[in-house]
């Protein structure tokens, strides 16, 4: 593999921020110093006022493959992410057939193996009927265990509380939660039903998929994890009520229940599904200003660990169904990075926060090897930004397979110009290099 000298880039590493040379050598980082000299084995890149940050890990993505194809595939969508500055990916269970059996889920690694151009992991999925199944994962073979707490599809939904404590007691790795109360969301649903019938707005999705909803389900599954002593990861919490119930007194390394917010539910309100309509519903919902405030709060006191996307793709044709029959999700990794330092620029957060949270917070919590910092030995997973070139996202520029955005139109000030995946230059001033240099995760368990 090739040398590649990266020089005078500003550096966001570990809390701070400086400048610095960095060598990277095969797949690794050889050396950070001051001045590195250049020789005639390296290629050099001049990164003079551009910042250098470790590659994202996004802990949650939906790339659909298998049996969903026709919205991404694993190969489309990490292409996309690696344009974003994602260097790493751990993808969930509900595909088609779902990631419910190990055999299924060691088909997924053998497809990433030939396709993906960034790093990779998977979550197993687990139900009310495969608990000797996940007790037979080895801890060190995937990211963790995906529990649907709230409306899924198939037999995702765990809802049989004798399982749930069952898995919360058994299981020696992360259990990551999608926390919505089902029985909640069934009741407000029936009443917005008898109001409009088939016609419910949009708007209504936050008041269907409340914030009640969200509480009582993040709520629960924590006094569970604090009864068993599991290891819980709570996924896109969107609510101001859900972020009290975290805590920021310890050190990550130390907790053990943890939580995640996404991009979307730091962009958007309420107030957007007037323009944006079925193009932001995500579950849980996009809520209000003054949840997205306490969001931004926790993020900065360190009550909310981790930022991610929930990145989960469908077409077009899909989403432009009636507010019932529109699926949920839309897709986020080629802009995620972007949007992250525009709240940079607009005073809500730092941009070491941003690598904290986005960075080494996903490599500590999952306890990833050698990655999620800019350090010697590390894996050389980089990103290189330009936080000076205006770009305006169009359908032109869009890398999703499903051809849109809900970013469309948004002017975004910062633009991933380069990116390394396990020293590999994927990604350079706009185009994806074609190299499939994702490698399969490993973990310090």
């Amino acid at each position: 593999m090739k040398k590649y000298l990266i020089k005078s880039a500003t550096l966001v590493n570990e809390g701070r921020s400086y400048v610095a040379d960095v060598l990277i050598n095969g797949k690794r980082i050889e050396r950070i110093d001051t001045h590195i000299p250049a020789s005639f084995d390296m290629e050099v890149i001049d990164a003079t006022g551009k910042y250098m940050l470790p590659g994202i890990i996004d802990d949650q993505v939906h790339f659909r493959e298998p049996g969903l194809t026709h919205k991404a595939t694993i190969a489309s969508e990490s292409a996309a992410a690696v344009a974003g500055g994602i260097t790493t990916f751990m993808e969930q269970p509900n595909t088609n057939p779902q990631t419910t059996t190990i055999e299924r889920l060691e088909e997924k690694f053998s497809i990433a193996s030939h396709s993906s151009y960034a790093n990779y992991s998977f979550l197993l999925g687990g139900t009310n009927d495969n608990l000797e199944e996940l007790k037979r994962l080895d801890k060190n073979a995937c990211a963790g265990v995906k529990l649907f707490l709230g409306s899924s599809t198939g037999n995702m939904l765990v809802d049989n509380e004798v399982v749930l404590e069952t898995i919360f007691s058994n299981i020696d790795m992360v259990i990551a939660a999608h926390c919505e109360d089902e029985a909640t969301i069934r009741h407000n649903l029936e009443h917005f039903k008898s109001l409009y019938g088939d016609q419910i707005p949009v708007s209504a999705h936050p008041l269907i998929r409340s914030e009640e909803a969200c509480y009582l389900s993040s709520s629960r599954a924590i006094a569970l994890a604090e009864k068993t002593g599991a290891r819980l990861h709570v996924f896109h919490v969107s609510t101001g009520k859900e972020t009290t119930l975290f805590r920021n007194d310890i050190p990550l390394e130390e907790k053990k229940i943890t939580a995640e917010v996404c991009v979307h539910h730091l962009w958007f309100t309420q107030a957007d599904y007037e323009t944006k309509g079925n193009f932001i519903k995500w579950n849980p919902a996009v809520k209000t200003a003054s949840d997205r405030e306490s969001l931004w709060e926790a993020i900065n006191d360190d009550r909310i660990d981790v930022l991610a996307t929930d990145h989960a793709p469908h077409t077009l044709e899909e989403k432009s169904q009636t507010y019932l029959q529109a699926p949920s999700g839309g897709p986020l990794v080629q802009h995620a990075l972007s949007a992250l330092l525009e709240a940079v620029r607009e005073g809500r957060t730092t941009i070491e926060t941003v690598v904290q949270k986005a960075c080494h917070n996903p490599a500590i919590l999952f306890q990833v090897k050698d990655r999620g910092y800019l350090r010697e030995g590390y894996f050389a997973d980089i990103v290189i930004v330009d936080v000076n070139s205006p770009w305006v996202v169009s359908k032109e520029n869009v890398l999703y397979k499903c051809g849109w955005s809900p970013f469309e139109g948004t002017t975004f000030h910062s633009r991933v110009t380069h990116t390394f995946v396990n020293g590999c230059l994927a990604y350079v001033d706009g185009v994806v290099q074609g190299i499939h240099c994702g490698q399969r995760l490993t973990f310090n368990r």
